[in-house]
């Protein structure tokens, strides 16, 4: 009876059936592997609790969906469609959390074919690479600092053209006017533009002057936001 506890019932003579103690063995091999790809994606890296922990389970789901198909095409074919649905049905992220997530539907895929020490042997080098790199801040911008996003309201009168160049080569060593918006019912333009400040010493200089421009209106300067780091 106990035998039977794991056979499928559509199963013939020419289905292989994994056995019990493989199929633990890789479960349990994958939570292990999920485990150890989390505390390395932690390491020096922003992180909520809901995506560490299904980062830990995600190779043992894929190590059980790969043993179920098993050799069977078409069910191989139904579960590449149900995981590309995955994609559309979630909240779009950073490059780096959509790297952690196919490193671990990998080590998944390789348990479930039964290669425990080559997933091992993945996990352990890839994990690895990727503490290496954040502790290296590998690709980070040098004198991020620098690099402003300077947001001017003037009034609608005002010729926007030139009127604010001269200050801002004056103190920045690149600016770029991005974008042109108009606010308050059309009685007001917002500008936005992206410096890269000389230094960061004469920003309430930089500020006081383009007041004198604008008529005093709202001035902001913040952190350059690039969208770079999403996919």
């Amino acid at each position: 009876m106990f035998a039977n506890l794991f056979q499928g019932l559509f199963d013939t003579e020419m289905t292989s059936v994994i056995p019990f103690t493989d199929f633990l063995l890789c479960v349990v091999s994958a939570l292990v592997a999920g485990l150890i790809l989390a505390v390395f994606y932690m390491y020096r890296t922003r992180y909520t609790k809901s995506f560490v922990a299904t980062l830990a389970l995600l190779p043992a789901v894929v190590c059980v969906v790969i043993m179920m198909v098993n050799g069977n095409v078409g069910t191989g074919v139904a579960v590449a469609g149900a995981f590309s649905l995955v994609r559309f049905r979630s909240v779009p992220g950073s490059a780096k959390e959509i790297g952690a997530i196919f490193l671990a539907m990998g080590t998944g895929l390789v348990i479930g074919m039964g290669y425990l020490g080559y997933a091992f042997l993945c996990t352990i080098l890839l994990g690895l690479a990727s503490a290496l790199y954040n502790r290296l801040d590998f690709g980070a911008k040098k004198k991020t600092a620098l690099y402003k996003t300077l947001h001017i309201t003037i009034p609608e009168d005002l010729d926007y053209t030139d009127v604010f160049e001269p200050i801002l080569k004056e103190y920045a060593s690149a600016c770029e006017l991005t974008m042109v918006k108009t606010t308050n019912m059309g009685s007001l333009f917002r500008l936005t533009y992206n410096l890269t400040l000389k230094t960061t010493a004469k920003e309430k200089e930089l500020i006081d002057r383009l007041r004198c421009r604008n008529g005093n209106l709202e001035i902001t300067i913040s952190k350059q936001e690039t969208p770079i780091g999403e996919l």
